[in-house]
């Protein structure tokens, strides 16, 4: 790969490239990334290793227009084939099954380049301070894909908690709830049974999926990071080994008390994912399922109704609103602001400047080792009836 010199910007219209593990054809997440990466022009999909099996990966991956040496039949042929490269890809994603998270990411990070997981990062706590340690040594960026925070006013709501709009945050109020998994007539259906089998899914289920986006949220916001929590978590259908709902107590090392509720059992929900932020002078929320609104309370006033796309809002969220006013944004576009992000903070290494702060809100790979180190400790928690557990992983104690 040919290295710009410090200070050397980009040639105008030049896109970065970008390369994708897993995400093949049927994917649920597979076309939000492609459509995300590809929005603004900044990436140009260059590479793919799409499917677990070879010969379906490399024809979908020519269908969707990669070059016949470029549609990878898996991950380890792809690492070699473009680490060589001239041309080698800037920036790639994974979003594989979970586990297999931690030695695709090491493996891309260690041979120079910059990664997008897909959550969790990885299994274990200690996989995860392995990665955050590996992104320091090669200075290479390991962002976690907590796509929800790249909703505009998601973003507005951490600008104005940082700016003291709220005064000092008092609680935070999080969930992610849905009724998708009800059903124990589902017990033996495969796409739902691995989620609730150690064997398969780790130490948690419904948490790990769901609730450690809201955690993460609820961090993103406030700008806290949890220091120790109290989960009760239950199995509503019995033949589950894992969770399928939690209530997690926490606090934060700011002072914020936090309340969570992630369940997979809530007949009625559908996604589920809420944000509400108490402070001395103000409250907010915001809900995923209706991104475009944010609801504002100040102390003593009238209740306000915040439009993604109005005029005079935060940098970083004029910065991540592309449709006009009363037209709706999704979560196709939260994936491509934090492509969007990445685009910015490698362009910004390249050329040797500083980032425009407003883009520097990517999640890092110490925020997939906190989420690791949360689920954990909610099932640490929840199977000793809910005593207080320290949050944080080792290396930040």
């Amino acid at each position: 790969m040919t290295k710009l010199k410090s200070g050397t910007k980009l040639k105008s219209g030049t896109k970065l490239k970008w390369g994708m593990i897993g995400g093949g054809e049927g994917s649920q997440i597979g076309p939000a990334h492609r459509l995300g990466a590809g929005l603004d022009g900044e990436f140009e999909f260059a590479a793919g290793a799409l499917d677990h099996r070879p010969d379906a990966g490399r024809d979908y991956g020519q269908r969707l227009g990669l070059a016949a040496d470029r549609a990878y039949g898996d991950w380890r042929e792809m690492l070699e084939g473009e680490k060589s490269r001239e041309d080698r890809i800037d920036l790639v994603t994974v979003a594989t099954p979970n586990a297999t998270h931690y030695e695709i990411t090491k493996a891309f990070l260690e041979a120079g380049f910059h990664v997008l997981c897909e959550k969790p990062m990885t299994m274990t706590v200690a996989e995860g301070e392995d990665i955050v340690r590996t992104a320091r040594a090669t200075g290479k960026i390991c962002a976690v894909n907590y796509g929800y925070t790249g909703y505009s006013l998601v973003r507005h709501m951490k600008a104005m908690v940082a700016r003291g709009d709220l005064g000092k945050i008092r609680l935070v109020k999080a969930e992610f709830a849905h009724g998708h998994h009800a059903d124990a007539a589902d017990a033996d259906n495969p796409r739902v049974r691995w989620r609730y089998d150690p064997a398969q899914a780790g130490v948690s289920a419904q948490f790990a999926d769901c609730g450690i986006h809201a955690l993460h949220m609820a961090s993103f916001v406030t700008g806290q990071e949890v220091e120790k929590l109290s989960a009760d978590t239950v199995s509503c259908i019995s033949s589950r080994e894992l969770e399928d709902d939690a209530m997690v107590n926490f606090r934060m090392d700011g002072g914020t008390v936090g309340r969570l509720w992630t369940s997979s059992i809530a007949i009625g929900r559908q996604h589920g994912l809420t944000l509400q932020v108490f402070g001395e002078s103000g409250g907010l929320r915001w809900a995923q399922e209706q991104p475009n609104q944010l609801y504002w309370m100040p102390l003593g006033g009238r209740l306000q109704v915040i439009e993604r796309g109005e005029a005079n809002l935060s940098p970083e969220a004029d910065r991540t609103s592309r449709v006009t006013i009363g037209h709706a944004e999704g979560m196709p576009l939260a994936f491509a602001n934090i492509y969007k992000d990445l685009a910015e903070a490698i362009r910004a290494g390249k050329e040797g400047r500083a980032m425009d702060p407003a883009a520097n809100l990517y999640p890092r790979a110490e925020d997939g080792l906190r989420s690791m180190a949360a689920v954990f400790a909610v099932a640490e928690s929840g199977k000793a009836d809910g005593i207080w557990v320290d949050a944080r992983p080792p290396m930040f104690r």
